[in-house]
């Protein structure tokens, strides 16, 4: 696993760098071996917020054969934002594990090395272990539009997200809201 880790506006310690690979180092336990977690990449920022004084933010992207997990956590202490991303990073790298196997059967979790039971923490950790199911299944009409409207009409909706027909080539687009007040739109390749 290789651990890279960048500095967005701040440079990267010594300290800063080997504290974020004894805390990612748990990864290796968690991914299987035919499962390489090829790279990790830690991308650590302050972001200045005129509501909150200074947000040290670490985010964390691990590409895998299979899915990129991705967390972002933010604290007022840099060490404190790597704990929490690791610890989230963790919990989603053991759910993916752990589908996975139910999805492969039991050769697939008999080849699995058997990793250490995770720290509990209350609450927390159960309301993590619960696997989440599809509960409401909804059909609208698609309305042909300009990503404008559909941001105009996903904030009259008050929603994040909105899918819509693009009116200049006619196919399935969303458009999302971004953490910054801004707006993204999905589109499918040509």
């Amino acid at each position: 696993m290789q651990l890279q880790v960048k500095g967005k506006g701040l440079s990267v310690t010594d300290a800063l760098f080997d504290h974020a690979e004894q805390k990612l180092e748990k990864l290796v336990k968690i991914f299987p071996p035919w499962d390489d977690a090829t790279s990790v990449e830690l991308e650590l920022s302050v972001e200045r917020n005129p509501k909150i004084e200074r947000a040290q933010i670490a985010e964390v992207t691990v590409r895998t054969k299979g899915p990129v997990l991705r967390v972002r956590e933010s604290a007022d202490d840099m060490y404190a934002a790597i704990d929490l991303a690791a610890h989230k990073l963790e919990r989603q790298a053991r759910k993916y594990r752990d589908r996975r196997k139910e999805h492969h059967g039991a050769s697939a979790a008999e080849a699995a090395p058997a990793a250490p039971p995770a720290p509990v923490d209350g609450a927390v950790e159960a309301a993590d272990d619960h696997m989440p199911k599809l509960v409401k299944s909804k059909s609208f009409e698609m309305r042909q539009m300009g990503p404008e409207d559909a941001a105009l009409a996903m904030d009259m909706l008050n929603h994040d997200f909105y899918v819509f027909r693009n009116d200049e080539d006619g196919q399935v687009n969303v458009v999302y809201r971004r953490r910054d007040g801004d707006y993204g739109l999905i589109a499918p390749e040509a």
